[in-house]
Parts: structure tokens; sequence; C-alpha cells
């Protein structure tokens, strides 16, 4: 299955960074630059493994530390109700 926003999630990128909004709780939702790259990869159809070599690759950092920081973000977003994967 795709990774995608929820219906009622907006997203705004600028600067490197993305502000997502939950529609349903008016919760915003800030990713830093490293957080809007593996967003991306993962809405345009990258795998996890994929946004963690754009993290190795962009951000100079160790394979397992991208990884973690994959798996965390995505956790994140799904306790958040604010993907779907």
């Amino acid at each position: 299955m795709p990774f995608t926003l929820r219906r009622d999630v907006s997203m705004t990128t600028a600067d490197d960074a993305t502000v997502l909004l939950d529609e349903r709780t008016g919760t915003y939702w800030q990713l830093n630059p490293s957080g809007s790259l593996v967003l991306s990869t993962l809405l345009s159809g990258g795998s996890p493994q994929q946004a963690t070599e754009q993290l190795v690759e962009r951000y100079a950092v160790e394979p397992a530390r991208a990884a973690d920081d994959v798996t965390s973000l995505v956790e994140h977003l799904r306790r958040a109700k604010l993907v779907t994967v």
C-alpha cells in the first residue's frame, strides 16, 4: 500500500521545511529539512530504504542512524494519524 497523507491533512513546504495541518484537530506539525526529505521521498512512492539512502547522501550520516530516523518519523506520523500506509 502506498504511503499517503490522510485526506484531511494539508501540507505546505517552504525553505526545505514542511508543515502539516491536521484539519480535524487544528494541530500543526513542523518537519525540519531532513524530515521533509523523508516525507517527500515516501509520498512520491519511495520506500523507507530509499528515504534512508537520501538522508545518507544529503547529510552524510551513518546508515544505521538514518534508518532509525526514518523509522521514528514514520512511527510518529502513524501515531498522530497523519498518514495511511
